[in-house]
């Protein structure tokens, strides 16, 4: 049986959430919160029934989701994290799965999706539901669309969209571990994204580089 700790802040929600999984004979509640600083106390405070799951919104008063998922990414690593939230923003999506997220549902999800989703985390696996899924591919479609024409070059040249925000944070000024730090990836990534950069635009140095984003129309 999968043991899930509900995390929400809005009690009808969390309740219809809780009925929901508890009609199911392979899900067990073993305990709620309203938010995140809730959560952690009550993993604190239950050392003896910590849950296979969190399954935690991110807009809460106190402590986030986002917060919350950090934390258990640094604390608990054993436990699963799903989000089921109202926001489909892809930034937010990006950001969880770096810090170890499991799943994210958009709360309009189908009970059989939330509940497909939850048995398949639990058996090892991760989960986006369709329409983040679609989002975030029409958003990387979008970015290499973008960067092709903006550069006018060769149309098997692909550019990702994290490459995009790394390269703006270069042209500012940032080194490799403030861009490390500002957007949550290793030092060892940044140089990575930095190297294929100017490995894509065919130039000598950064220097270069930002000088080429300027001048194709990549950064203005």
């Amino acid at each position: 049986m999968t043991k899930i700790l509900l995390v929400e802040d809005h009690m009808v929600v969390r309740n219809g959430i809780k009925l929901l999984l508890e009609s199911q004979d392979s899900f067990k509640v073993v305990g709620e919160a309203s938010n995140g600083k809730e959560a952690l106390d009550y993993l604190d405070s239950n050392r003896d029934l910590l849950p296979d799951i969190v399954l935690t919104d991110i807009s809460m008063e106190e402590m986030d989701g986002i917060a919350l998922l950090q934390e258990l990414h640094q604390h608990h690593k054993d436990i699963k994290v799903v989000i089921l939230s109202m926001l489909n923003q892809i930034n937010y999506v990006i950001e969880a799965f770096e810090y170890g997220l499991r799943g994210y549902l958009l709360k309009n999800v189908g009970y059989n999706e939330l509940l497909f989703a939850l048995n398949h985390i639990a058996a090892g696996g991760r989960y986006m539901s369709e329409e983040i899924s679609m989002l975030l591919l029409e958003q990387i479609r979008s970015g290499q669309r973008y960067a092709q024409h903006a550069m006018g070059i060769q149309t098997d040249f692909e550019i990702s969209e994290r490459e995009l925000e790394v390269l703006g944070l270069i042209a500012e000024g940032y080194t490799n571990i403030e861009i490390a730090d500002k957007i949550f990836l290793s030092k060892r990534t940044v140089e990575g994204h930095r190297q294929n950069l100017i490995d894509k635009a065919g130039v000598k140095n950064t220097a270069h580089l930002v000088k080429f984003a300027f001048e194709n129309g990549i950064l203005n």
